[in-house]
């Protein structure tokens, strides 16, 4: 696996809890720390889980973690190919789809552009470009003009609209560890089957984006979020009315920047898995060490001591009383990559309709915990509040806690 030795100096735990680190991961596999196996490869359905899974099963170490993933890509890919040549276009289609999604996860653990991370990126267009010819609903790739260069991102739609028909829409705001590639699924989305269209975003510092050289700062997810909807408001197939905004992660920090930047301008923004602690200190340098290392690269820093000191501008209490739609979270109350108690001092600082779910001791997957496992799915608990803002039904401000039993207990706000 190529990486620069810059890449490996970049931060001191990075560089002290390396050998921890391969322990963990020959003991435990590519999901010492989330569940990535499952979130990534689930989107390809039973088939694209078991091809995670065999290739996470290779996985000795962290530099095994790309080069298996790509390799795994690269027989789905030639799996794909066979299909489409034999005319099982369905098949290929399933294929393409989870040949892009290895490609897209064997990308991540590079930490910078190189040679061998830009032949995964190739290949990952390909089979995605591939799945779209294929695809079952409307899809596009899209390049959204963005200050010199351009947001990449899909535009996915529940069906053909019809004459004169305009689509609600999701702007989806994916994480740190997270494409575009992964947020919509090839069967059953959550989004798209509720009539949903989802804009898929690599915004900036993220995927295909950041390849092409725009890096995350503290605010410029406003800007991003802005060029986004306005793209979307001048789409004769999209209601500029409808649009809402799902972060995930650490599109949990983005998300609420570009909530407060955008106002009445979106009617509902909805994150799960918190990222909201101001200077994002337990995550960058109690987590794992990979967290700080893969986000000064999407930030474009290579000085420790100079991103510690830029982490400072990361405060989203700068920016909630500007929030007005209605905003909700849900999260784990045991979150290790952002204590709770900041996403709860967030909430006492929005005037806005709010409701705050929290699974009990659930980590920030919503994993770990029998609360999540015998309570609401987040997909539907998600989903459908969003899909009752764009309908404009009234938006309830509530903190909802889901118990042990999986039971939800209300109390208002």
């Amino acid at each position: 696996m190529q990486r620069s030795l810059e890449v490996e100096k970049r931060t001191r735990r990075w560089r002290e809890q390396r050998w921890l680190l391969d322990s963990v991961i020959k003991t435990m596999g590519p999901e010492w720390d989330q569940a990535r196996i499952q979130s990534k490869g689930g989107r390809g359905g039973p088939q694209g889980l078991a091809d995670f899974r065999r290739a996470g099963a290779r996985m000795r170490k962290f530099n095994d973690i790309g080069p298996q993933f790509g390799k795994a890509g690269l027989r789905r890919e030639d799996i794909a190919k066979g299909f489409e040549d034999q005319g099982r276009l369905v098949s290929a289609r399933d294929s393409y789809l989870i040949a892009s999604l290895l490609y897209a996860s064997a990308q991540w653990p590079y930490f910078e552009i190189n040679e061998e991370c830009l032949e995964w990126e190739r290949r990952m267009i390909e089979s995605y470009d591939k799945y779209i010819e294929y695809a079952g609903h409307p899809v596009e790739r899209v390049d959204i003009p963005f200050r010199d260069t351009a947001l990449s991102a899909f535009l996915h739609l529940p069906h053909a609209p019809a004459d004169g028909e305009r689509l609600p829409c999701v702007l989806h705001i994916g994480g740190m560890d997270g494409s575009k590639e992964n947020m919509v699924s090839g069967y059953g989305d959550a989004a798209l089957s509720r009539g949903l269209g989802v804009l898929a975003l690599d915004g900036p510092g993220q995927g295909e984006t950041r390849n092409r050289g725009v890096t995350i700062s503290a605010d410029n997810f406003a800007a991003a979020a802005e060029t986004c909807v306005a793209w979307l408001a001048a789409r004769p197939e999209i209601d500029a009315g409808r649009i809402v905004i799902r972060g995930s992660s650490f599109g949990t920090y983005y998300g609420t920047v570009a909530a407060a930047g955008l106002g009445d301008r979106i009617v509902g923004y909805c994150g799960t898995g918190v990222c909201q602690e101001p200077g994002c200190a337990t995550i960058f340098n109690t987590a794992s060490p990979t967290f700080k290392v893969r986000f000064m690269f999407m930030a474009g820093y290579q000085d420790e001591d100079a991103f510690d000191e830029f982490c400072k501008e990361f405060d989203l209490r700068k920016v909630a009383a500007a929030i007005t739609a209605p905003y909700m979270i849900v999260a784990g109350d045991s979150d290790q990559l952002s204590p709770i108690r900041h996403t709860l001092a967030l909430f006492d600082m929005i005037t806005a309709p709010k409701r705050l779910v929290l699974y009990e001791d659930a980590n920030h997957s919503l994993a770990q915990a029998s609360s999540a496992e015998l309570g609401e799915s987040r997909d539907s608990l998600v989903y459908d509040w969003l899909r009752d803002r764009v309908d404009a039904k009234p938006c309830v401000s509530e903190k909802v806690l889901v118990d042990a039993a999986g039971k939800m207990h209300a109390t208002p706000y």
